[in-house]
């Protein structure tokens, strides 16, 4: 048998590597790095300012004598809130140089969109109903069930702060008559509490 012809490999020399090569191998180390990890720029500091905005407008709403009045004010906290959390969520993410458009930072903040969906609906068709008194619990529950899901790509006290408003939401919903102190409870107390764990362990 003619062994003269043989199939010579490329020359293996580090040398030899096309760049673009390299380049698309390292781009997609990098983005299973990114894809396998856990979104830790949650914010402790956030959960605390948010917890107590939150305990003060427990306070303001509970003086209030119309339920268009008290839900005002719980509308207004809500907004505070939003930009507070997301304000200090950007800030820590920029300074761990954690992307928010990819990677855990998306699975993240889409984790949290059907949830939050959902209470804008039901909140909605609960005040159309004139159903005031179902609103507290209802909050309770769809935002821990927004944060629980997003605590899947996140650290554990995530989960933990959801599951534990999830439960008081819960509550909430069968005891009647006292909604500020359920509202000052969770969205004040567990974000304090939260916070400051997060805090400890994981900066922000």
């Amino acid at each position: 048998m003619d062994m003269d012809v043989v199939h010579r490999l490329p020359d293996a020399s580090p040398g030899a590597l096309p760049t673009t090569k390299a380049l698309d191998d390292l781009h997609y180390i990098r983005q299973c790095v990114e894809n396998a990890g856990s979104f830790t720029a949650v914010p402790g500091l956030g959960s605390i300012v948010v917890g107590m905005t939150a305990v003060i407008a427990s306070v303001v709403a509970a003086m209030q004598t119309t339920e268009q009045a008290w839900l005002q004010i719980w509308i207004a906290e809500f907004i505070v809130a939003a930009l507070v959390g997301t304000s200090l969520l950007v800030r820590k993410a920029r300074a761990a140089r954690v992307s928010l458009a990819s990677g855990p930072g998306r699975r993240f903040g889409l984790s949290l969109v059907p949830a939050v969906v959902a209470a804008s609906a039901l909140t909605a068709a609960l005040l159309v109903a004139d159903l005031y008194a179902v609103l507290p619990g209802m909050w309770l529950v769809l935002y821990g069930t927004a944060v629980v899901t997003g605590g899947a790509v996140s650290v554990r006290a995530v989960t933990a702060m959801g599951l534990s408003f999830m439960a008081l939401g819960t509550v909430a919903l069968f005891v009647p008559g006292m909604p500020d102190l359920f509202m000052g409870i969770g969205f004040g107390g567990l974000h304090v509490v939260f916070g400051k764990v997060i805090r400890e362990r994981h900066g922000g």
